[in-house]
C-alpha cells in the first residue's frame, strides 16, 4: 500500500500540497479528481520522486520513499504528453527504459526483444513495432507510452491525465483498455484527471483533491451519491450549490425557503450551503400549480439557455441573487421541455433530495 502522511510541498509563497494524507491500496485502480491548480501533477511528481516534499512522509510497502531516487522507487509514470522519442520506432521507444536504466539494464538482445514484444502485445500494438511514433495515431502513441512504462514491471503506475490528448470516442475505448490491462497485471494504477466523468468511470476508488488536500475519498458510487462537502459536490459537476442560512431548522436563501432533511443541530442564522443534483429538479411556468405539491419546494428563476450534450439537455437558469442553476433532462425519458429565453419559471424539487453542509459553510 502507498501511504502519504501530512505531505506538504511549497513553491515560494504558493502551497501546492497542504498536509495531504491518503492511502492507496494495492491491486486497485484509483482516480484522483481535481481542478486545474489543485495540486494533481505535483502530487504525482512527489510520489514518483521528481520532487521532494517539504514535509510529511511518502511510504510504500512500509518503506520511506521520500529521499529515494526516482529510478529506485519501482514506480512507473505515464506522462500527459506521452514524452516519446519522435526519432525512434515504437519498439525502440518501448525498449528504451530497459536498455538504458541505471540498475540492471537489459543488454541481451533476445531478452530485450522478447520483453518488448510482450509489452507491445499487452497494449495491442502488434505489427507497428517498426513504425516511427510520429506515424501512428494519438491513441496508439498513448499505448506506446503505457507499454514503455509497463515493460519495466513497476509495482505502481502513475498516469497524469493520460486520456486528455485523445478525442472523445478514443477516450472511451482507452478507458476500457486501461482497466483491462491493470486487471491482467494486478498492479496499482493512480489515474489523475480533471474530468469527473472519467474519474467516476475509471476508479474503483475516487479521491477528490482540492486546494492541495484530499477533500474526500471512497468508492465512486458512494462518493457521487453523498459528497461530504460543498466543494466536493462542485467538483462532481452534477450538483447545484446554494448558499444561505439556517432559519427554524430549514434553509433560507437564493430566493427560497424550505425544510431540510433530518434534524439540524445548527442555530438560527448559521451559514449553510446545500447541494441539489441537476436531475432532481423539475421546471414549470411561474404561477402554475404543481401536479403533486405535498412537501415540494420551488425557486423562481429566469431561463438563460439550453445545451444539447448528446444523451441529455442541460438547461441554465438564473436566480434573483445571480446564482446559476443547472437542470438536466435525459433523452432516455420524455421529450425535454422547450423554454423561452428570459422567461420566469419555477424550479421545483423535493427537499429530501437536498444535501446540507452546515459545518463547512463559510
Amino acid at each position: 500500500m502507498l501511504s502519504l502522511s501530512s505531505v506538504t510541498k511549497r513553491y515560494g509563497d504558493v502551497t501546492a500540497l497542504d498536509r495531504l494524507s491518503v492511502n492507496v491500496p494495492d491491486d486497485s485502480y484509483v482516480s484522483l479528481l481535481g481542478a486545474s491548480g489543485s495540486g494533481k501533477t505535483t502530487l504525482l511528481r512527489v510520489i514518483a520522486g521528481f520532487e521532494e516534499p517539504d514535509g510529511g512522509k511518502v511510504i510504500y510497502d512500509g518503506h520511506r520513499l521520500d529521499g529515494v531516487a526516482p529510478h529506485r522507487r519501482g514506480i512507473g509514470f505515464v506522462f500527459q504528453n506521452f514524452a516519446l522519442f519522435p526519432h525512434l520506432s515504437v519498439a525502440d521507444n518501448v525498449a528504451f527504459g530497459l536498455r538504458y536504466r541505471e540498475e540492471e539494464p537489459v543488454t541481451d538482445p533476445s531478452e530485450l526483444k522478447a520483453r518488448v514484444a510482450d509489452a507491445i502485445r499487452l497494449v495491442g500494438l502488434e505489427g507497428l513495432e517498426a513504425r516511427k511514433v510520429t506515424a501512428i495515431s494519438g491513441g496508439q502513441r498513448q499505448r506506446v507510452a503505457l507499454a514503455r512504462t509497463l515493460v519495466t514491471e513497476p509495482r505502481f503506475v502513475l498516469l497524469d491525465e493520460p486520456l486528455g490528448a485523445l478525442d472523445a470516442n478514443l477516450r472511451e475505448r482507452m478507458c476500457d483498455e486501461l482497466r483491462a490491462i491493470r486487471e491482467r497485471l494486478k498492479v496499482t494504477f493512480l489515474h489523475v484527471t480533471g474530468s469527473e466523468t472519467e474519474a467516476l468511470l475509471m476508479g474503483d476508488v475516487v479521491a477528490v483533491l482540492s486546494a492541495g488536500s484530499i477533500a474526500q475519498v471512497g468508492p465512486a458510487s458512494s462518493l457521487f451519491a453523498l459528497p461530504k462537502s460543498a466543494d466536493v459536490a462542485r467538483h462532481l459537476n452534477a450538483y447545484n450549490v446554494l448558499s444561505g442560512r439556517v432559519v427554524k431548522g430549514g434553509f433560507e436563501g437564493a430566493g427560497a425557503r424550505f425544510a431540510l432533511p433530518g434534524k439540524q443541530a445548527a442555530s438560527d442564522g448559521a451559514p449553510i450551503e446545500v447541494a441539489l443534483r441537476f436531475d432532481r429538479i423539475s421546471v414549470r411556468p411561474a404561477g402554475a400549480t404543481a401536479a403533486d405539491p405535498a412537501g415540494e419546494a420551488a425557486i423562481r428563476a429566469r431561463f438563460i439557455a439550453s445545451e444539447f450534450t448528446g444523451a441529455s439537455v442541460l438547461s441554465f437558469f438564473r436566480l434573483e441573487d445571480g446564482t446559476l442553476i443547472q437542470v438536466v433532462a435525459h433523452l432516455s425519458g420524455p421529450a425535454p421541455q422547450a423554454f423561452t429565453k428570459d422567461e420566469l419559471y419555477e424550479l421545483s424539487f423535493n427537499p429530501q433530495d437536498v444535501i446540507p453542509f452546515i459545518e463547512r459553510a463559510a
